[in-house]
């Protein structure tokens, strides 16, 4: 979700079957660009979609990600609970993205600067991991795998949430 210019679709394993999704059709013209010169056979598709209204049936994917989505998209959980929803008992829903600070010398920093990093689209202040747990907390059958500071000041996170496999909890 949020594949862009498709930068990083030649990075995915030529085993994995991708479909990318992004809001913008200028953005996705250059992503089948990139896929036509680069002979990225495993993408099987890319389309114009809102990331709060998927277009695909429940459970339809092993895997969603999503990377720097969540910060753009003007509700954050209802796009996760999107992600959630396409994706497959057992599979994952990979993030990455910005994570503020939840208190502390960064959280005063962070919201200090808001008022002049908010009008360049940046809402990194609304986005505490704080954040994140809430809607974990709210998304049935969902569950944190990992949370992967990225350096250098671990801003943002490479976030892996795993859907429960009903079939094996019974």
């Amino acid at each position: 979700v949020g594949v862009g210019t498709g930068i990083s679709l030649p990075l995915y394993g030529q085993n994995v079957r991708i479909f990318g999704t992004d809001i913008s059709e200028a953005m996705l013209e250059k992503a089948k660009k990139r896929v036509a010169e680069q002979g990225l056979k495993n993408v099987e598709g890319l389309a114009v979609m809102d990331a709060e209204k998927l277009e695909f049936p429940d459970n339809s994917f092993d895997v969603v990600m999503a990377q720097y989505v969540l910060s753009a998209v003007p509700n954050p959980e209802a796009a996760m609970d999107e992600f959630a929803r396409v994706v497959k008992p057992g599979g994952e829903l990979i993030i990455l993205t910005r994570v503020s600070a939840d208190a502390g010398v960064r959280r005063f920093i962070e919201q200090t600067l808001q008022p002049v990093v908010r009008p360049l689209g940046f809402r990194t202040a609304e986005f505490a991991w704080s954040r994140y747990t809430k809607w974990l907390a709210g998304a049935r059958g969902m569950e944190l795998a990992e949370r992967r500071l990225i350096p250098p000041l671990g801003h943002f996170s490479l976030v892996r949430f795993r859907k429960a496999d009903v079939a094996k909890a019974a």
